[in-house]
């Protein structure tokens, strides 16, 4: 196989801009993923893939493998392969070239600098210089998509973003634990106080009117607390089908740090 590798792990909303960009700018990327992904921004999340076997956003097209050989396929075909393998376990196959960690899990879920000759790490919960290469600042403001060398990103505020004045009310958290079922889905509108989905017998409510961007997964077993939906405001229904401002940016910040790694390290890729 050539070089030029990038194995990300997650397809999440962040994670599936930063492949996005990279697969467009030349790059072989793989995903890796978890056997049932926890994203709500399924639309333009290749995430998707893992329920569907193939989805595809603003033009690129991420498939369900299984192994290297369908992944070299998946290459082949010009499209990013995603595969289940939260352990990182395919490494021990691939020559990668460069990590990324877009979990967003706002801590470290086993990534280190050693795991290729380039690590980078998207938000809080790692060190730059020690347990990646770069760390990439994901707070809305000033510093959105900032590369990171020393010291960590900031710490997650827990406050979604501002939009129209709202931010809290925007994000939808699973009153209890249970399994979803949906009644509104991704691109619908919806009205303040609709119900939109039941998790066991609970009914879920928008707290604002809007458009629904985001949904949890049909029949997903949530817990209390977890973050199940978002409704837009501004009732844009083409926003649910297109990435947003944040994740273009930290995707733009990736592609610097890998070019300029790559100078500072001499890298040959």
């Amino acid at each position: 196989m050539r070089k030029n590798i990038v194995v990300i792990r997650s397809g999440g909303d962040i994670g599936t801009a930063i492949a996005h960009k990279l697969h467009r700018c030349g790059f072989k990327v793989l995903i890796l993923e978890t056997n049932h992904p926890l994203v709500i921004r399924r639309t333009v999340a290749f995430a998707q893939a893992i329920f569907n076997g193939e989805v595809e956003v603003e033009g690129v097209k991420a498939v369900k493998v299984e192994g290297l050989y369908e992944i070299i396929g998946a290459w082949e075909d010009n499209n990013i392969p995603i595969i289940i393998d939260k352990d990182c376990s395919i490494l021990k196959e691939i020559p990668t070239d460069i990590i990324i960690d877009a979990i967003m899990a706002k801590r470290n879920l086993g990534t280190s600098i050693d795991m290729a000759p380039i690590t980078v790490a998207v938000g809080p919960g790692f060190e730059a210089g020690v347990d990646v290469d770069v760390v990439i600042e994901t707070n809305r403001g000033h510093h959105l998509g900032k590369l990171i060398f020393t010291g960590f990103a900031k710490t997650d505020t827990g406050v979604p973003g501002n939009i129209m004045g709202y931010s809290n009310e925007r994000v939808i958290k699973a009153p209890c634990t249970g399994a979803i079922k949906i009644l509104c889905d991704i691109g619908e509108i919806v009205t303040k106080e609709q119900i939109i989905a039941y998790i066991e017998n609970e009914p879920i409510q928008a707290a604002i009117g809007g458009v629904l961007r985001g949904m949890i997964h049909e029949n997903t077993m949530v817990t209390k607390g977890l973050k199940i939906a978002d409704v837009d405001p501004r009732g844009c229904v083409e926003y649910c089908y297109t990435m947003s401002d944040k994740a273009r940016a930290i995707a733009g910040g990736v592609l610097e740090a890998i070019f300029y790694i790559k100078k500072k390290k001499n890298i040959v890729l």
